[in-house]
C-alpha cells in the first residue's frame, strides 16, 4: 500500500501519465461527461465521494498552474468559491473563468481524465491545468524561465490565487 498517496489505481495511473499542460477535470454528480472521455466515476451515492475532498487530495499530489471553473461561481456559489480559493492558496495555480457553457464545451471534451464526484454541487466542475514543479528544472547556472520564477514565488509566498478571464 501507498500511505498517505492515493490508492485508487486508474487515478493513481492517471495522474503518473499527465504531461505539462494536460487537464483533469473533476466534476459535481450531475455533469455531462462526453461518452468518450477517459472517466473515472466516485460517485456512490449523493454527497459521497466529496468533490472539495478530490480537490485537496490532487492538489497535494500534482502541481497545477491553472485552475479552470464557471465564472458564475464567485457571485452564485460564493462559499464553493471560498473553499476552493483556500485549497489552491499556495499551489502557485492561476483561476480561469470562464462561462459555464465554454468549461462544458472545451474543457469536457479537451480533459485527459475526468473523475465524476458524487457531490450536488452547483457549478461543481474544476479543470485543472497539470504543470511541472518550477524548482526542480532549473539549477543555479540555468536561467528559470519567467513564468516558472513568478509560480516558484507565489508557491513560496502561500499566495492566493490570481483570477484570470
Amino acid at each position: 500500500m501507498r500511505p498517505g498517496k492515493i490508492l485508487h489505481p486508474q487515478i493513481a495511473s492517471a495522474l503518473a501519465s499527465l504531461g505539462h499542460g494536460d487537464i483533469i477535470l473533476v466534476t459535481d454528480a450531475g455533469a455531462p461527461i462526453p461518452a468518450e472521455a477517459n472517466r473515472i466515476d466516485l460517485a456512490f451515492c449523493a454527497g459521497t465521494v466529496d468533490l472539495l475532498e478530490i480537490l485537496r487530495v490532487l492538489r497535494q499530489e500534482i502541481f497545477i498552474e491553472d485552475v479552470i471553473f464557471a465564472d458564475e461561481v464567485p457571485e452564485s456559489n460564493p462559499k464553493l468559491f471560498r473553499d476552493v480559493t483556500e485549497i489552491f492558496t499556495g499551489s502557485g495555480a492561476d483561476f480561469t473563468l470562464i462561462p459555464h457553457k465554454k468549461l462544458v464545451a472545451d474543457i469536457y471534451t479537451s480533459a485527459r481524465v475526468v473523475i465524476r464526484s458524487g457531490s450536488l454541487m452547483p457549478w461543481g466542475n474544476f479543470g485543472l491545468v497539470a504543470s511541472t514543479d518550477p524548482d526542480a528544472w532549473f539549477d543555479d547556472s540555468m536561467k528559470m524561465i519567467p513564468e516558472y520564477k513568478e509560480r516558484s514565488a507565489r508557491i513560496k509566498n502561500n499566495a492566493v490565487p490570481r483570477i484570470k478571464k
